[in-house]
């Protein structure tokens, strides 16, 4: 399997929590024998999509974007089995980097309207790859994640084009607490049920 892990944490090594939830998750792939390639999107170029609709009529398949989505990531997305979207919490939903590169897979539907259960989508040009959701977020309750929960299943669950392609939802909540000394017992406990069971609410 090959497994695409997306990074859009501004915070580098060691200080995001959002990558030491990541690292753990993708220790359990490779030890599952699955070949896994990390990108920090931070450090990527990916200019936001322009909304002209290029990728869908004047070069269909293609953004008219000349970055590292067009050249590199977005090809990489295609030939990927599955993709972690990682993202600390944001107003929440994904921050802005990730959600811009999100919006830039744009490139893989196909302009036309089909119906979808009670829903009008648009069909896909490639098969897109499955969808592991990964969040963390300062406050305590579990709860902070239900409208990114929602949004996720909405635009990859059942109901959608991508046919059930969202596998798992990994979300951590009081995320500060990982890298507490007072806490180091339930972070490795945590830490360690996501490198073994990577799927609900951790």
């Amino acid at each position: 399997m090959k497994v695409m892990a997306l990074n859009s944490s501004p915070r580098g090594a060691g200080q995001s929590k959002t990558g030491i939830m990541l690292n753990s998750l993708i220790d359990g792939m490779r030890q599952a024998g699955a070949e896994v390639e990390v990108v920090s999107l931070g450090e990527k170029t990916l200019r936001p999509c322009a909304g002209c609709f290029s990728c869908w009529t004047k070069t269909p398949g293609t953004c008219i974007h000349k970055d590292d989505m067009t050249r590199e990531l977005f090809p990489q997305w295609l030939e990927s089995d599955l993709v972690v979207y990682a993202s600390p919490l944001y107003h929440y939903t994904v921050n802005s980097v990730m959600k811009g590169f999100i919006e830039r897979t744009l490139p893989v539907l196909e302009p036309f309207f089909i119906p979808k259960g009670d829903r009008t989508v648009h069909p896909l040009r490639h098969q897109a790859p499955k969808v592991v959701l990964l969040s963390v977020a300062g406050f305590p309750e579990e709860s902070v994640f239900d409208q990114l929960s929602s949004w996720a299943n909405f635009i990859f669950g059942g109901n959608s084009v991508h046919e059930n392609a969202l596998v798992a939802e990994i979300y951590r909540p009081m995320a500060e607490a990982l890298t507490i000394p007072y806490f180091q017992e339930e972070a490795a406990g945590i830490l360690d049920a996501t490198r073994r069971r990577p799927a609900g609410r951790l």
